[in-house]
């Protein structure tokens, strides 16, 4: 795409709230541009924002929005795929000739004019970029970052650099947005189908990943999970902890309570590799971080520190409460592979606790394509409650429900409950591993249930 950036003064932001858009608003902040937008909820994000000297607005001004954006040649609009098409205020700024972007289109540009290392995958692309941008980040390499958490070293989504060559981005396959994106070099973690409300089917899903991999660098390099059929034109560079590969995990294991493993690749041994995060899926991340920051040139010493002191990301398998009696971790899986994987992990660092499981589904969409697979994933807890099934972007499906996914779990005890029937259920709980999961609204338990775990 052929557009300029500089030549604008003023961006604004149509759900500017985002994880996604808000890490490009306090990017264009960052370079001095004015910086609106609106969204629909106020949230801890938009409060920050507004903390940082960004116009942040949660109703639908209509024609007054021009109150707020520059001239049309100054102003550059960026919207979410969020938002719909009868808002007013995109309505006015299409009639009245406006410049208006995907956020995806934006972040194409922008890995126009520096080498991207972009981060693909059904399942592991936020903790990877997060890790990778990290590691660059704290070795002084520097990097700018939009990721796709909050990193919890950082306490942004957003990390800046004046000097730095490299973008870390999240390449994101919901409405094709990766496609958009010029990858120097590139991780693909996995192509498990998902959104197929968009692609149809997992034929066209997985063609829209081998698209994704044509784009990159013939220079880069893709970093690709072992097993995944994927061709490109740059150098591949596989990785596993379970199957021979350039990069291999071996002896994974918890030492003095952190996850510790040894590295194989290029005849070497890099032994008692010391992660920053706990769990399976998370080794697997590592991995793919320590390939492409090999590939970059960083020494091993640099990315050992980085990855020792890499704290997550925010609803990562992020733990709340960690101590004798009781364990509270918090994550974000909606998909079975990462239901799959997270449970597995709090399986392997508690083999004899009771496992209790707190799920909300996301989408009735997703829940109407895995169902079969999420019941499967469910029924490995020693408890499950069900939430109802959280709609972001959609309409209800009949006869899609948490109910559903209950009726074909028969082995633990499941219930379908709400957010306060949630807490009251709970209300006596002192024992145990408890974990909340899901993409919705779900983190709004947190901090009454840490609250009430503790008192």
């Amino acid at each position: 795409m052929n557009i300029n950036l500089s030549s604008y003064k003023s961006i604004y932001f149509l759900g500017i709230g985002g994880i996604g858009m808000s890490a490009l608003a306090r990017y264009f902040k960052s370079k001095g541009f004015d910086v609106n937008g609106y969204d629909k909820t106020q949230t801890s994000l938009t409060d920050n924002l507004l903390n940082e000297g960004i116009g942040v607005h949660f109703e639908d001004l209509g024609s007054d929005v021009k109150k707020l954006v520059g001239e049309i040649n100054d102003t550059l609009i960026v919207l979410t795929p969020a938002i719909l098409k009868n808002m007013l205020e995109w309505n006015w700024l299409i009639e009245n000739g406006y410049t208006i972007l995907k956020r995806s289109e934006v972040l194409g540009v922008i890995t126009q004019n520096s080498k991207g290392l972009c981060v693909a995958g059904t399942h592991g692309k936020t903790t990877t970029s997060t890790l990778l941008a990290h590691i660059l980040t704290h070795t002084g390499h520097e990097c700018n970052a939009f990721l796709g958490g909050i990193s919890s070293n950082y306490e942004t989504n957003y990390l800046p650099s004046i000097s730095s060559e490299y973008t870390v981005i999240e390449a994101d396959e919901f409405d094709r947005s990766f496609l958009r994106l010029s990858p120097f070099a590139s991780v693909i973690t996995s192509y498990d189908p998902d959104h197929l409300d968009i692609y149809g089917d997992e034929t066209n899903f997985l063609k829209g990943f081998q698209e994704y991999a044509n784009l990159i660098d013939p220079n880069g390099v893709l970093v690709l999970k072992k097993g995944l059929k994927l061709i490109s034109n740059a150098k591949i560079i596989t990785y596993s902890v379970s199957e021979d590969s350039d990069f291999k995990g071996v002896d994974l294991r918890v030492e003095n309570g952190r996850q510790v493993f040894d590295v194989l690749f290029n005849g070497k041994i890099w032994q008692n590799v010391i992660l920053g995060l706990p769990g399976i899926h998370n080794a697997e991340n590592a991995l793919a971080s320590i390939a492409m920051c090999n590939f970059l040139g960083l020494t091993e010493n640099e990315i050992r520190s980085g990855l020792e002191s890499f704290k997550g990301v925010k609803r990562r398998f992020e733990y709340h409460i960690r101590n004798n009696d009781l364990v509270y971790i918090d994550d974000y899986a909606h998909h079975p592979t990462e239901l799959n994987s997270l449970i597995s992990s709090v399986r392997l660092l508690y083999p004899n606790q009771k496992i209790t499981a707190i799920f909300q589904p996301h989408l009735f969409s997703r829940t109407k394509d895995f169902i079969d697979g999420f019941a499967i994933e469910l029924a490995k807890v020693d408890e499950l409650i069900l939430m109802p099934i959280y709609p972001a972007r959609e309409l209800p499906i009949e006869g899609i429900t948490s109910e559903l996914i209950m009726s074909k779990i028969k082995n633990i005890n499941v219930s379908v409950l709400t957010h306060s029937e949630v807490i009251e259920k709970l209300k006596f709980e002192k024992k145990g591993v408890f974990i909340t999961i899901g993409a919705g609204d779900i983190d709004k338990l947190i901090q009454p249930l840490k609250t009430q775990f503790l008192g």
